[in-house]
């Protein structure tokens, strides 16, 4: 228990700014989904405690995902009832869950390191340019939206165009002076004192939306925003208004074969979209943390039951929620979880008070998020690795900023591929114990060319050696390595001291 809160003073803040842009996204998921608003808040909420609980990722949070949006759309339009719809859900958990024991997350060893990072890039130019827009008061695209072609006809360059004839002074003021607040605070006043590490920038730049939007509302009501442009929480009247909101699913429906393809639809694209997630979250985690996907698939596919069972979205791991923990300086699970118990405090008890958050301060909040997931620093760092590298990279990012996130991963992978086919994939190391001067080492001989069809075989080996072992990495003969494999070694030596481990490597 106490490593559980050993570090909640980095937790608790970084929680803080996830519950601020989960509820929006949440809501806009489930706007998108054609499901009521507060079947996503249900999914987020159980996205954080029930699957937070279980899953061993350190910095990983889940909730309603924008990829299953259409999914869900189309699959209640078929099914012909929400409550049909949610026993789809809770299929789709027990499917996750045998993935989960047989296995499946292997899957995740075979995403190259170049199309995860153009994923995140990706995600990030994404995020921030379509909240471009809500910065300026146009808000007709829901929160989440991370398709190029929206549902209402429009694409995300034509909406920069059309905010201009709905643009909000009012928002673009409270979008400038947020954002102004969340640069100060975190390039200036995180370093003058302990009190503004504590305290979040997204908390300060939130309270002052909400007290803008108080006084303009008494004192300047030309200057107010309106409520469409503030979050839009469901409120209740009392208990059992509040209880109205939770769904079971018609399991009188069991021996629907839609139900079922709808099922396993679910789990096969939430498992994928998870696994990615788990894989891109822990190349952005400072402390090279790895998640075990085996247990994540079962942690999803608890989730997903619980929220197919209460009325709520299908669950995955989503990247933005995640980035935005980890820029906020999260350090372990708890950030999660206390995001899922602030939704559940909120929505329950003081959804007022959400409701006086203009969408233009998560805009400013999102915008950091946004930068900081495609900073340039990024692509040049890519572009030194060379072109096998850099071009599945870029393929990445064009097809999920033109496209959307499972067809662009499938472009890049596809480039990916094409770059090692003519390599030899040949058996990736050999093991050989040998003894120097009365102590016996293992020596690991790598082969002439490893590409990212390796990773797994080696990141396996390499945890498997035990405590006060003596290692030597062998690479003197490998002539081409690709950059997965090197990010595992590199990760392997930090993590050897932690281990007593000792590594010496000859290349």
């Amino acid at each position: 228990m106490n490593k559980f809160f050993k570090h909640w003073q980095q937790d608790l803040p970084a929680s803080i700014v996830v519950f601020f842009v989960a509820v929006p996204l949440c809501l806009g998921i489930a706007l998108a989904s054609g499901a009521p608003l507060f079947s996503g808040l249900i999914a987020g909420i159980v996205g954080g405690i029930v699957v937070g609980v279980i899953s061993d990722s350190s910095l990983g949070v889940s909730g309603p995902a924008a990829g299953l949006a259409i999914i869900v759309l189309n699959a209640i339009q078929d099914l012909g009832a929400f409550e049909t719809f949610l026993l789809a859900v809770f299929i789709g958990g027990v499917v996750q869950i045998i993935l989960g024991l047989v296995r499946g997350g292997l899957i995740g060893f075979y995403f190259p390191s170049s199309v995860i990072k153009g994923m995140l890039a990706a995600i990030g130019i994404i995020i921030f340019i379509k909240q471009i827009p809500h910065a300026f008061g146009y808000d007709s695209d829901y929160e989440g939206d991370l398709t190029f072609q929206q549902v209402d006809g429009q694409n995300t360059f034509s909406e920069l165009i059309n905010m201009f004839d709905y643009v909000s002074l009012s928002s673009i003021l409270v979008a400038f002076v947020s954002l102004f607040i969340l640069l100060l605070w975190d390039l200036v006043l995180v370093n003058k004192s302990r009190f503004f590490k504590v305290i979040p920038g997204p908390l300060v730049a939130v309270l002052f939306g909400i007290t803008y939007e108080l006084l303009s509302s008494s004192y300047f009501p030309s200057m107010s925003i309106k409520g469409e442009h503030l979050v839009s929480v469901p409120t209740s009247a009392n208990v059992g208004e509040f209880l109205s909101n939770f769904t079971t699913p018609d399991f009188s429906q069991i021996t629907n074969a839609n139900v079922w393809i709808t099922g396993v639809t679910i789990a096969v694209v939430a498992s994928l979209e998870t696994l990615l997630c788990a894989d891109a979250t822990d190349k952005l985690d400072p402390d090279k943390g790895t998640t075990n996907t085996n247990r994540e698939l079962i942690a999803q596919g608890t989730g997903n039951i619980v929220s197919g069972l209460i009325g709520g979205l299908p669950i995955t791991q989503v990247i933005v929620r995640s980035s935005a923990n980890i820029q906020s300086g999260g350090k372990t699970k708890l950030a999660a979880i206390l995001h899922g118990i602030f939704i559940l405090i909120c929505v329950s008890i003081i959804p007022f008070v959400l409701n006086l958050i203009p969408l233009a301060v998560l805009a400013s909040i999102l915008f950091v998020v946004g930068y900081k997931l495609a900073k340039p620093s990024l692509f040049k760092s890519m572009y030194k690795l060379g072109w096998k590298q850099f071009v599945p990279f870029l393929v990445t990012i064009l097809g999920v900023v033109f496209m959307d996130l499972l067809k662009g991963i499938s472009l890049g992978m596809f480039v990916a591929i094409l770059t090692v086919i003519p390599s030899k994939l040949s058996q990736a190391f050999s093991l050989v114990e040998e003894s120097q001067n009365g102590v016996s080492k293992i020596k690991m001989v790598f082969a002439d060319k490893l590409t990212f069809f390796n990773k797994r075989s080696v990141f396996n080996a390499l945890e498997s050696f035990e405590s006060g072992s003596e290692i030597i990495l062998d690479m003197t003969h490998s002539k081409y390595v690709d950059n997965d494999v090197s990010e595992i070694i590199e990760e392997f030596t930090v993590k050897a001291k932690d281990k007593n481990i000792s590594v010496s490597l000859l290349d």
